[in-house]
Formats: C-alpha cells, structure tokens, sequence
C-alpha cells in the first residue's frame, strides 16, 4: 500500500511541477530502468522526479527491464547517461549484464547506478561509472555530465 501511496504522490508532484514548468529547454535525455527480475522501483521514481525537476528529459522504462531494451532504448534516444536501479541481490547480476551491453552497443553512454543493495566497490566492480547511495547524488552527477557535454 505504500507504494502505491508513494506512486500517487509523485503523479500529483508531476502534475504540479508541468504547470509551473515555463518553457524551459530540456537539458538533455536520461534513460531510466529498475533491472530485468526486480519490481522495486520507488527509488527510481524519486530518481526520476529529480531529474524532471532539474529539467532532464526522462525516459523511464521502468520495472524489471531486459537488458536488451535499455541499449534499444539509449540507441533509439541518443541519450548519454543511463540510471540503473536494483533492490534485490538476486537482480544485481543483471545490472551488470546490461551495463556490459550498454559499454558494447553504446560506448558513449554513462551509467549510474543506485539501489539499497549496492555499494561503491561492487559498483565499479560491474562497471558503472558512478555510484549514489541517494537520489540527489545521480542529480548532481547528471548536473555535471551534461555541463561538460
């Protein structure tokens, strides 16, 4: 029930935020995935509605998403950095699967990666280029990629 609580609440922010959103240019395109076999996506969501808030433009693709579509997707974007979530352990192996994907179809794309069960080391252990315990860290991080791309 409270994620679907929290669910509500970020549709109510998103609303709220594209009425107050003038015509302000879009920073650039983040993709957005919690990794193939996990369904916790809160973290991402938070995540997302950050980024919007920074004017990112985000394409969430959401929960328990195959590798295979994060790099479709990244190609299909042209996007340049890419946040990957994970909750469980078991889903970990597959936030390395795609992040290997990712370094071969699209070499010019970052990665983020975040999820309670993550630390810096097992992060630059599976390749990711940078590593946040929170949301406001892969804000920063973006904020940072993009001022010098």
């Amino acid at each position: 029930m409270s994620s679907l609580a929290a669910k509500c609440a970020f549709e109510a922010i998103k609303l709220y935020m594209s009425k107050q959103e003038a015509t302000h240019e879009k920073r650039g395109k983040i993709v957005l995935a919690t990794v193939k076999g996990d369904i916790h996506d809160i973290g991402k969501n938070i995540v997302k509605i950050l980024l919007e808030n920074y004017n990112f433009q985000v394409i969430d693709l959401g929960k328990s998403v195959e590798p295979a579509l994060v790099a479709e997707a990244v190609q299909n974007e042209q996007a340049l950095l890419v946040g990957l979530s994970a909750l469980m352990t078991t889903t970990v192996p597959y936030m390395e699967e795609t992040i290997h994907l990712l370094r071969e179809k699209t070499p010019c794309c970052r990665v983020m990666v975040g999820g309670a069960v993550l630390t810096q080391e097992y992060a630059a252990k599976i390749g990711a280029d940078f590593y946040s315990k929170d949301a406001m860290g892969g804000v920063r991080y973006a904020n940072e990629l993009f001022a010098t791309s």
